[in-house]
C-alpha cells in the first residue's frame, strides 16, 4: 500500500516534531520545581516571638520576609527530620513547669506554608540547652544541657512526638578558665555516620565524649573521653572525609582542631589545631559555628567579634584544612550560618544586629561573594534548612 504526504502535511509534521525536539531540550535544562524553607531560630527576650521561616528561592539566593512559624519561648536551636515532616526545637531555659530545667519542642511541618504545629513539649533534663540533634535512625532526639552539664536521649513516637528518656548522663568537673569553665558546660552533640556513637563537646571540661550508642533503645554506654588543650573550650563538631575525621571548633580559643576518628571504637586523635582569626587580629573574638560544605571539599566557621567566615580547603587523604580566606558577615555576632543543600549559597545569622546576609559560594574554589541580600530576623541564633521537594 503506498501513502502519499502532501507538502502540507509535511510542513506540518515538521512544526510537529520542532515543538517535540523544543520540549525535550526544555525539560532537559530546565531545574526541577522545588520550594525550599528555611527556619530561624532566635532569642526572644530581645522582641522576637519565636522561629520564623521564610522561602528560599535556590537559583537567586533570594529569601522571602521571614514570618512567624510558631510562637515560642527561647527555640535557639533547632534539627528538622530527613523526611521533613517534623522540627524539633530547645526553650533555652532555666525554668519549665516549675522545675530548674529547660524544654524541648516537636512540631509538625505544613508542607505549603512551612508553618509550624506544636505536637508536645518535654522537660530537657537540665538547664540550659544549647544544642539538639537526631540520631541517624530518626527514632530518638539527643539534647546537650549547656547549662545543666547533662546530656538527654528521648524516644520519638511514629507521630513525631517527644516519648519518654531514653537515657541521661550528668557531666562533672570544671577547667582552668574561671569565668566560662567552672562546672561542665554540654555545648554539643554529633552522631557518627554509622550511628554507633555520639559526640558530646563540652566546653567546661575541655573536653569531647564519645558515648557508644544504642539505637535500638537510645541508650548512652560508658564514653571514651579526649581532653582538649586547657582553656580552648570545644563547642561544636562535624565529621568530615566519610567519617574518618571530626572538626571541632573551640569557642575560647577560636581554633579548630581536626580529629581522626575510629569507627571500630571511637576513639580520636588530635591531627592539627588552626587559628580561625586574621594574622594580626587583636579584638575580643570567640569561634561559635563549623559546617562542612556539602561536596566535603571546603570547611566554614564563624568569628563573633572579628565577625566574619573563616574559609579552609580540606585535604581528603589526611583531613587536615588550609585557610583560603576571611569573609566579613555584614552584620555582628555571626552566631550561626548554614550552607544550602545545592552547595552554592551560605545563609549567616548576625545575632547583635538582627539580620540574616546571603553570599554566593563558588563551589569550585569555596571562596563566597557577598549578593547584597539581607533580611532582618530579630536576635538570631540558628539557621536551618527544611526542603519540600518534589523534584530531589
Amino acid at each position: 500500500m503506498r501513502i502519499d504526504f502532501s507538502l502540507c502535511t509535511w510542513t506540518a509534521f515538521g512544526v510537529l516534531l520542532s515543538v517535540l525536539l523544543a520540549a525535550v531540550i526544555i525539560s532537559t535544562h530546565a531545574a526541577p520545581a522545588r520550594k525550599d524553607f528555611v527556619y530561624f531560630g532566635t532569642y526572644t527576650e530581645h522582641g522576637s516571638r519565636g522561629i520564623y521561616v521564610s522561602e528560599f528561592d535556590s537559583v537567586t539566593g533570594r529569601l522571602t520576609a521571614p514570618v512567624l512559624a510558631a510562637e515560642t519561648s527561647q527555640p535557639s536551636f533547632l534539627t528538622i527530620s530527613s523526611d521533613r515532616k517534623f522540627l524539633y526545637a530547645i526553650n533555652e531555659l532555666d525554668q519549665f513547669n516549675g522545675q530548674p530545667t529547660g524544654a524541648v519542642s516537636a512540631y509538625s511541618i505544613d508542607t505549603p506554608t512551612g508553618k509550624l504545629t506544636l505536637l508536645n513539649q518535654v522537660s530537657s533534663r537540665g538547664s540550659g540547652p544549647a544544642h539538639i540533634t537526631l540520631d541517624r535512625s530518626g527514632h530518638f532526639v539527643l539534647v546537650a544541657n549547656y547549662d545543666g552539664g547533662s546530656v538527654a536521649v528521648f524516644r520519638l513516637l511514629p507521630d513525631g512526638t517527644i516519648g519518654e528518656s531514653t537515657a541521661f548522663v550528668l557531666h562533672k568537673g570544671s577547667s582552668v578558665n574561671h569565668d566560662r569553665q567552672e562546672s561542665p558546660h554540654a555545648h554539643a552533640i554529633a552522631m557518627s555516620p554509622d550511628n554507633r556513637f555520639a559526640i558530646v563537646a563540652d566546653l567546661g571540661l575541655d573536653q569531647l565524649f564519645a558515648y557508644s550508642f544504642d539505637s535500638s533503645n537510645g541508650a548512652l554506654g560508658r564514653p571514651r573521653i579526649v581532653k582538649t588543650d586547657p582553656g580552648v573550650g570545644p563547642r561544636h563538631l562535624t565529621f568530615g572525609g566519610n567519617g574518618k575525621f571530626v572538626y571541632v571548633i573551640n569557642e575560647l580559643s577560636s581554633t579548630i582542631t581536626v580529629y581522626s576518628y575510629t569507627s571500630r571504637d571511637g576513639a580520636m586523635v588530635s591531627l592539627q589545631t588552626i587559628s580561625t582569626l586574621p594574622t594580626g587580629f587583636t579584638g575580643q573574638s570567640t569561634a561559635a559555628e563549623v559546617v562542612l560544605h556539602p561536596s566535603g571539599k571546603f570547611l566554614y566557621a564563624s568569628n563573633r567579634g572579628d565577625d566574619s567566615i573563616a574559609v579552609f580547603a580540606v585535604d581528603p587523604r589526611i583531613g587536615t584544612i588550609t585557610l583560603i580566606e576571611h569573609v566579613k558577615t555584614g552584620g555582628k555576632t555571626p552566631r550561626s550560618f548554614d550552607i544550602d543543600p545545592s552547595g552554592e549559597w551560605l545563609l549567616a545569622a548576625n545575632q547583635d544586629s538582627n539580620n540574616v546576609v546571603t553570599f554566593r559560594i563558588n563551589r569550585q574554589s569555596g571562596r563566597m561573594a557577598p549578593t547584597g541580600q539581607s533580611i532582618a530576623v530579630s536576635s538570631p541564633s540558628i539557621v536551618d534548612f527544611g526542603v519540600v521537594s518534589s523534584g530531589k
